[in-house]
């Protein structure tokens, strides 16, 4: 069995994949000061919870912390007895290109999206992740990651505004019925979906133009299923993108 572990800025994921199928998949907040004995007690409790018996063989590691990549790997090799692959170091290969500016570092979770992508539908993608920060990742016809865009995410501006203007509260997301709103909360529950759903559409309708060819369009991440209620720019949602990527990436590693 295969335990892949997505550390993003605000969530660390893990997920369980016995070559078929995933069995479980357990969130934790990201904090580097959680040692791997903590990852154990945590993980084997909610383990048990769910009458889960795994028995793990290997390990898939992608942070966009670094800081918390060396308990993970203390968490690997003390409990699972095997090196975890780390996504973005230079002995975990990728089955596709990364075509950028030389010297740029790309973070592994695009990559793995990128791979994730193009392993499910094939290239000229655009695959639109919803979290901490908002990123477009751009996949070419042969599954080469060739760049993107990253902008504020949804919360991440939610926040923001609410913390410079002493007046705004805070406020979650949410559709809202009208675009005028008439109050503070309605105001800016507007401002936020419907200026998303505008970036969303924009910055897709200029990436296809750009490119100058047909592109499918992904959806991933938490807010991803609001959004759709909102543009129909998106061809596909995907919510174990990440996680279907580390799978790839993993069995590649292993072929190889």
């Amino acid at each position: 069995m295969l335990l892949a572990i997505d550390c993003g800025n605000t969530n660390t994921v893990f997920s369980i994949w016995d070559g078929q199928k995933f069995l479980c998949t357990l969130r934790t907040a990201t904090d580097h000061q959680r040692t791997a004995d903590q990852y154990f007690v945590w993980f084997k409790t909610l383990l048990h919870h769910h009458g889960i018996k795994a028995d793990i063989t290997g390990v898939i590691i992608s942070s966009t912390v670094p800081r918390v990549v060396f308990n993970l790997r203390v968490f690997s090799d003390r409990y699972f007895n095997c090196r975890p692959l780390v996504v973005g170091k230079p002995e975990c290969r990728l089955p596709v290109d990364v075509r950028v500016d030389a010297g740029t570092q790309v973070g592994p979770d695009r990559l793995v999206n990128t791979v994730a992508g193009f392993d499910l539908y094939g290239g000229d993608l655009i695959v639109v992740d919803f979290g901490t920060a908002t990123t477009f990742d751009v996949v070419d016809s042969d599954g080469a990651y060739i760049g993107g865009v990253i902008a504020p995410g949804v919360n991440l501006s939610l926040q923001a505004l609410h913390e410079a203007a002493a007046a705004l509260p805070h406020i979650d997301v949410t559709k809202p019925e009208r675009v005028i709103g008439t109050n503070t909360v309605d105001c800016m529950q507007s401002g936020v979906f419907w200026g998303y759903v505008g970036l969303i559409n924009g910055l897709c309708e200029r990436i296809k133009a750009e490119r100058g060819r047909t592109m499918k369009v992904i959806a991933t991440g938490g807010l991803a299923p609001l959004f759709q209620q909102g543009t129909d720019v998106f061809d596909m949602f995907e919510d174990n993108l990440t996680m279907h990527g580390l799978t790839v990436i993993d069995a590649y590693n292993k072929e190889g």
